[in-house]
């Protein structure tokens, strides 16, 4: 193994790492600014019917009509209100999971743009991955309502925030961003003491070649995708091997040579993601997830966002298959 070189170090940790923290810092500020100033209430209204509907409080929504615009903004909000005891264990997971559909949309411009980039001469095919995935990101978030309202407690009748007002003597008294910036600061030390380590770790883990090994072990072990062209199995194969771009490439130069049809090109981008995106979540997210929450609750989080992502691509592959089957 080759040791790392400083601008290995420093383009591949020091400066993704400096840019995580700063994300996750206006995030963090961003979220207990309108705790601060009280929107929750007013955000939550735009997801407030959802939220009611899955027994959900207040900040799910909130959280939920955030999500649309930040990420980091959403989780932070509810990690708020999770440190003051306003939702418990239950409430938060519930509550993470309402938001995969307005996550997956906050990245669906890039996503698109990256896909009819490697489709353009398909479009179709990106059209059909895209609205495909989208489906399963909604199907998330709609089987979390389903449950979530058999689950969860009734809420408190006639109530649609779900909170009671909290002008205490210190919110009439101190200036919002006084407050805001004195809960910053006491927050953001705890995050990156978590984040700083766990992101090196990562970083090291990936040089290392872990990741590599474990791709590898995967893609040597497609032998029970017999029902796909061996053609279709080498996407699969490369995608987890080089990651997303590697696969997108690989399948766009089948589909323009004619070796794939465009719906086997889809099912194999389906069920590539499938298995990858758990190891690319735990690459990328964890450190950012542990930050944010404490490290056992990021686990949990993380495994049950995974959990609930594979099951709902697997269904959504399942029924694309049998769907062309018969055509």
């Amino acid at each position: 193994m080759e040791p790392l070189t400083w601008p290995e170090i420093q383009h591949g940790l020091i400066w993704p790492l400096l840019r995580l923290i700063f994300f996750i810092s206006i995030g963090l500020f961003v979220g207990i600014l309108i705790e601060a100033l009280n929107w929750t209430q007013r955000v939550a209204v735009l997801a407030a019917p959802l939220a009611r509907l899955g027994r959900l409080k207040d900040i799910a929504a909130a959280s939920f009509s955030m999500a649309f615009f930040s990420g980091f903004t959403a989780n932070n909000m509810l990690a708020e209100a999770y440190d003051k005891k306003q939702i418990n264990d239950r409430e938060l997971v519930f509550s993470n999971l309402f938001n995969s559909f307005p996550t997956y949309c906050l990245h669906l411009p890039s996503l698109y743009g990256m896909i009819l980039g490697y489709f353009s001469g398909s479009p179709g095919t990106g059209w059909a991955y895209v609205g495909l995935t989208a489906f399963a990101a909604l199907m998330r978030t709609t089987s979390i309502i389903f449950v979530g309202h058999f689950v969860l407690p009734p809420l408190p009748e006639g109530c649609i925030p779900c909170r009671l007002d909290e002008a205490d003597t210190r919110r009439k008294l101190e200036h919002p961003l006084i407050r805001s910036w004195k809960r910053f600061r006491k927050r953001l030390p705890k995050i990156a003491y978590i984040t700083i380590p766990i992101f090196t770790l990562v970083f090291f883990a990936k040089h290392w070649g872990l990741f590599q090994w474990m791709q590898k072990s995967v893609g040597e072990n497609m032998g029970f995708f017999d029902f796909l062209p061996p053609e279709a199995i080498s996407i699969i194969a490369i995608y987890l091997l080089g990651e997303i771009h590697g696969g997108l490439s690989t399948a766009a130069a089948l589909l323009s040579a004619g070796a794939l049809m465009p719906h086997q090109v889809v099912l194999a981008l389906l069920i590539a993601n499938f298995f990858s995106s758990p190891m690319r979540v735990f690459r990328h997210q964890f450190p950012y997830y542990a930050g944010i929450f404490k490290p056992r609750m990021a686990i949990k989080l993380i495994a049950y966002n995974q959990s609930l992502r594979a099951l709902s691509i697997a269904l959504v592959a399942f029924g694309y298959y049998l769907f062309i089957a018969s055509r």
